[in-house]
């Protein structure tokens, strides 16, 4: 595709394509272009560097994101955990962004929307302006650890196409589950009839966890 013929646009969908099926390790411009049927070159005159086409991406991808209002003053739990729970929901879908936050800055006008939503949706329930950052930024840090699961087995199971690596891994694990076993809380887990794999999180975790969290800034608010 000729340079005056490629657009921004066609270049960010494109790149979350392979993003998505390659990670961020997978990103270059020459995979980039060949998936245009461009040159990389052509790729560069558009998006100018790698870590401007990152930001550029994010920020698409940051726009599926909803912005739930309240309807009252005391439903704003509500309203949070929608929030946060679409957020978990785009980190899975896209687990590469858990990457992006560890190695670029993400900025963007998506970005700010949704993070000046956060802010307004606590502040409307009471929480001061400190309090209000407090609470916006340890509901996104709880979110973004419990993506990284996901995140780092979207990775690993890229790197398992390879059968020698897949059976290092096995061996691996069959490893943990070993020295797990000389532990007797571990012990209990991986003996049951269900078979727990090691280090496996239950069920349900990322909801009991954010529920606990917004407890605890109901607390917060109520003191």
């Amino acid at each position: 595709m000729p340079r005056d013929t490629l657009t921004a646009d066609q270049i960010v969908n494109a790149a979350i394509e392979l993003l998505d099926a390659d990670g961020i390790e997978g990103l270059n411009m020459r995979a980039l272009g060949k998936r245009l049927d461009s040159a990389a070159t052509a790729v560069y005159w558009h998006v100018k560097s790698k870590d401007n086409l990152v930001r550029l991406v994010t920020d698409r991808v940051w726009g599926e994101l909803e912005l739930p209002e309240p309807t009252t003053a005391t439903d704003w739990r509500i309203a949070a955990a929608a929030m946060a729970t679409d957020l978990y929901g785009l980190f899975i879908r896209h687990p590469w962004l858990v990457q992006v936050f560890a190695t670029h800055l993400v900025y963007g006008d998506s970005k700010a929307r949704h993070d000046d939503h956060s802010l307004g949706l606590y502040e409307a329930a009471g929480f001061t302006s400190t309090q209000a950052d407090q609470a916006v930024a340890t509901v996104f840090t709880y979110v973004l650890g419990n993506a990284s699961g996901a995140a780092a087995t979207a990775s690993l199971t890229r790197r398992l196409q390879n059968d020698a690596t897949a059976e290092q891994f096995e061996e691996a694990m069959a490893q943990a589950q070993a020295i797990g076993l000389r532990y007797p809380y571990l012990r209990a887990r991986l003996e049951t009839p269900a078979g727990t794999t090691y280090a496996a999180a239950p069920e349900r975790t990322f909801e009991f966890g954010l529920q606990a969290l917004l407890d605890g800034l109901h607390r917060e608010l109520t003191q």
